[in-house]
């Protein structure tokens, strides 16, 4: 189950550092729900606690959930951006560290999901079945880096993925480094937040062209050789 994070509640920090990570308990949970997202609308970022194992995990989910919803696992995406309190002497720090880590995660899935939603125009402007978004946690496509969110553009004519991306590292560090993935089933690419989405979207669709050509070449140069091979079994044979 998940408890309510308190920056959007009544409770004070710590109670919020006695729940989530001083309870008795073996595993916890806290949520932060972030809504308002223009291409996701609302997501939920869970951090979840194991004494027993040592580890202080986070997940982020599609849409809003509030406090003792209950999440199934195929609902979590694991994002490598977790919390550390170590260096907190006290509780009241800890409070401190935790607001200001949450609030570097939320920043970035807001910055993400904005320029996700730039990106919408261009891709639609390509592709001839429009496009999708898709909120599954697992891509039919592998990405050369970790997923941020669960939300992704798809133009399923040309079997082009768009979603945000990230680095792994501890909250602690601010704000994840980020970037905008653009993937085909044997080909991808990450661009900086910052770059202009349409000249990404003209980047990638040369690359996949001039990757498409090369494969056709190899192939071609492969069957050649098979074919010269089969010449020469022949004639041996005869």
């Amino acid at each position: 189950m998940l408890d309510e994070d308190p920056t959007h509640g009544e409770q004070d920090g710590e109670e919020l550092l006695r729940r989530a990570l001083l309870d008795e308990s073996s595993s916890v949970a806290v949520s932060l729900k972030i809504s308002g997202l223009p291409v996701s609308e609302a997501v939920t970022v869970i951090f979840h606690g194991r004494r027993d194992l040592g580890t202080l995990q986070t997940y982020v989910a599609y849409g809003s959930m509030g406090a003792g919803s209950r999440v199934a696992a195929g609902e979590l995406l694991r994002v490598p951006c977790d919390l550390d309190l170590a260096d907190a002497d006290d509780r009241s720090e800890a409070e401190r560290l935790y607001a200001e880590q949450a609030k570097a995660l939320r920043d970035a899935l807001v910055g993400a999901d904005t320029v996700l939603d730039v990106w919408r125009e261009p891709l639609d402007e390509l592709s001839d079945g429009g496009v999708t978004i898709n909120h599954s946690v697992e891509l039919s496509i592998r990405l050369p880096a970790a997923r941020l969110m669960p939300t992704a553009l798809v133009a399923a004519d040309r079997q082009l993925v768009v979603t945000p991306v990230c680095s792994a590292r501890t909250l602690a560090e601010g704000r994840p480094p980020m970037g905008i993935a653009c993937a085909q089933p044997d080909l991808t690419r990450v661009y900086p937040l910052a770059d202009d989405p349409e000249r990404c979207v003209e980047d990638f669709l040369q690359l996949a062209a001039q990757h498409a050509k090369t494969l056709s070449e190899r192939l071609a140069h492969q069957e050649a050789s098979v074919e010269r091979f089969l010449e020469i079994s022949d004639s041996s044979s005869g």
